[in-house]
């Protein structure tokens, strides 16, 4: 039989292009087999018809030929299969606009997980009627309108329901499904009191703030006439109500509108003297916009929050440093730093304070916290600060009071590596980001995670469980420093599972388990976003074009065009061949969906410690691609190919 190489130079059409029109062909011909058709094709039919209202060219490109075949991973991005149905479908911040076809999901009745939250979908919510097998459904952060369906009601096994931040209106269906363990609608428009059942009571109240008209417990909200239970029937006449424009109701809008202008004045005149209190003790109170140089410094509600605790005589919080470091500034001096903007994460928004006297630090302003005391707060982040390592960013210090909680780091003046690996791209200004500075970034990490796995306080325990390439800074010196570990730790459950990336690793889609080896998943994602230059799904921002890397890299592997995983910033340096082509190999085998088949942390930074770091050289760029011999060397050894069959 002809060799792959042999097969290259025979055939016109390139290599790449042969291969996947030869599994295409056969893939069509096995499903053809072990699929029926309608359901194939309904399932098909159904999918292009819930995209079909983006008009997105995304799917045009992506979408195309199988979606499934068995248990291997699957061929759309966004989708996830099982024994040859489609079973999920998850298509995330990705900006899409536009409606949905509220019967789109009839023919997906092995559905049993939807996601589309983060984009800007509007319209009516779907019909669930012919999806019994759903537990999660996440539509928040959308612009969905209308009622909350009743079909959802027939769904017995539903685990999670989100629907937060839309614009839903009407009432609350009577939720009482023993399965439900996540259900939140809050940010919407609903109305009328809360159903007494037992599955929405036992909710606490974040699940429906953000709903004027909501009312009833767990709300703070009480019911105080009979309009808001009829809101809450869904039918019935109510003649008992009097017209809108009869005179009593033009007298009573008289009556209101004086008295709500009387209090308004009443309120302005107290504002501008608690303003001006305020300002004398240089406090500032609200969002502030400073001008330097014609650009605009957004230092967003600093000190909001001690103002308000001073308004309503609370005591402030405190200034703490971690292990007694000597002080260097005070709260007050803190508050009245310039402060400039660095971004939004997870866990709340961080900023640049720079001191009139004093260091540059970082600011982070937590927020979505657990309950927890004053004291329980100081335990669990001198846990953090407990972890010492010249690859982790140290904690400085904390501030807490009631309604705000500070964390104080140093500043890395070299920004984080997801900005230096992604921006600029294509553009004559952008220095390259060169093989040696990647596997620096590669072994950094690795030795911060291995120290954060081996100083774990419980063997269960996700040591960072946020662990992305915008995590990871640089400081001065290019030294590699791992931030954000220990943090899910005080983060709401809910909220860490939504918001968090080991949460999004393949064991808590199916059994909602994260250990050690959900940080190994992630890391095996973050050496494939080095080595390859894309963006991850997983950790991407809202609105970036990012794939699926782990499905991508195993396909390209299974298809034989590995030489063009790389990014060409490095794949241009043929000295490096080697090297890339070993972290690839460790990557895949930290990407293998069964925990129990990835390695200890030990084990690869080991393997990573191995790799010899070439010197970047400018003679290496007349080199176009790697060599096919070194890739097929390296990607047909036995270790590669048990990893391999195991994944699939």
């Amino acid at each position: 039989m002809a060799s792959p190489l042999n097969c290259r130079m025979r055939f016109s059409m390139p290599l790449k292009h042969f291969l996947v029109l030869h599994l295409l062909v056969l893939c069509k011909k096995i499903i053809a087999e072990d699929v029926p058709n309608d359901f194939r094709g309904n399932e098909r039919e159904a999918l292009l018809a819930l995209v079909a209202g983006f008009n997105n060219p995304f799917f045009h490109s992506n979408w195309t030929s199988i979606m499934c075949y068995k248990n291997d991973p699957p061929y759309w991005f966004g989708i996830e299969c099982s024994d040859g149905r489609v079973t999920g479908v998850k298509l995330e911040n990705m900006g899409l606009i536009g409606e949905i076809k509220i019967d789109s999901l009839f023919n997906l009745t092995e559905l049993s997980f939807l996601s589309l939250k983060g984009n800007t979908i509007s319209g009516q919510m779907l019909d669930f009627s012919n999806n019994q097998k759903l537990t999660e459904i996440n539509l928040s952060y959308n612009k969905f309108d209308g009622s909350i369906p009743l079909s959802l009601l027939s769904l017995n096994s539903l685990v999670s329901l989100q629907l937060q931040n839309n614009n839903l209106s009407g009432s609350i269906p009577l939720f009482n499904q023993t399965s439900l363990r996540q259900f939140n609608v809050s940010y919407n428009n609903l109305s009328g009191a809360i159903p007494n059942t037992a599955v929405l009571q036992s909710f606490n109240k974040y699940s429906y703030i953000g709903n004027p008209k909501l009312c009833g417990p767990p709300s703070n909200s009480e019911c105080n006439s009979k309009n808001d239970t009829y809101d809450n029937t869904n039918g019935g006449d109510n003649k008992s109500k009097v017209p809108f424009s009869s005179p009593i109701w033009i007298v009573v809008n008289i009556v209101a509108l004086v008295v709500i202008l009387f209090l308004f004045i009443i309120y302005f005149k107290k504002y501008k003297m608690l303003k001006k209190r305020l300002e004398e003790k240089h406090i500032l109170y609200g969002d502030k916009f400073e001008e330097k140089n014609d650009h605009k410094i957004n230092i967003e509600n600093r000190g909001k929050r001690v103002a308000e605790a001073a308004a309503e005589g609370e005591e402030r919080g405190k200034l703490v440093f971690i292990n007694n470091q000597e002080r260097q500034f005070e709260l007050d001096d803190l508050l009245k730093a310039s402060a400039e903007g660095l971004g939004k994460g997870n866990f709340g928004n961080c900023y640049k304070a720079m001191l009139e006297s004093g260091p540059i630090v970082v600011v982070k302003r937590l927020r979505d916290l657990k309950p927890l005391s004053s004291e329980e707060f100081m335990k669990q982040v001198r846990v953090i600060a407990e972890q010492k390592h010249p690859n982790l960013l140290s904690l400085l210090g904390y501030y807490y009071s009631k309604d705000e909680k500070l964390l104080l780091y140093k500043f890395a003046s070299n920004g984080n590596v997801y900005n230096r690996l992604h921006e600029g791209k294509g553009k004559p200004t952008r220095i390259p980001f060169r093989w040696s500075s990647r596997l620096s970034v590669a072994r950094g990490v690795g030795r911060a995670l291995e120290h954060l796995h081996l100083n774990a306080k419980s063997p269960n325990l996700v040591p960072h469980g946020n662990l992305k390439l915008s995590n990871v800074l640089l400081d001065e010196n290019n030294n590699v420093l791992v931030t954000d570990y220990g943090l899910t730790s005080i983060v709401s459950s809910p909220l860490a599972s939504q918001r968090t990336i080991s949460y999004r690793a393949p064991e808590y889609q199916n059994n909602k388990k994260v250990s050690k080896k959900s940080d190994i998943w992630s890391y095996g994602c973050l050496l494939l976003e080095l080595v390859t230059g894309r963006v991850s799904a997983d950790s991407a921002p809202p609105g970036t074009n990012a794939v699926d890397l782990c499905s991508w890299v195993h396909r390209a592997v299974r298809e034989e065009w590995t030489a063009e995983i790389f990014d060409v910033e490095i794949a241009v340096q043929r000295s490096a061949n080697h090297g890339m082509l070993k972290l690839l190999q460790v990557a895949m085998r930290c990407c293998e969906r069964l925990p129990e088949n990835r390695p200890e942390i030990s084990e690869v930074l080991r393997e990573v410690e191995s790799i010899v770091a070439t010197a970047d050289s400018e003679d290496d760029e007349e080199f176009s691609s790697i060599d096919q011999s070194l890739t097929e060397e390296y990607m047909s050894t036995p270790s590669r190919n048990s990893t391999i069959g195991e994944s699939q």
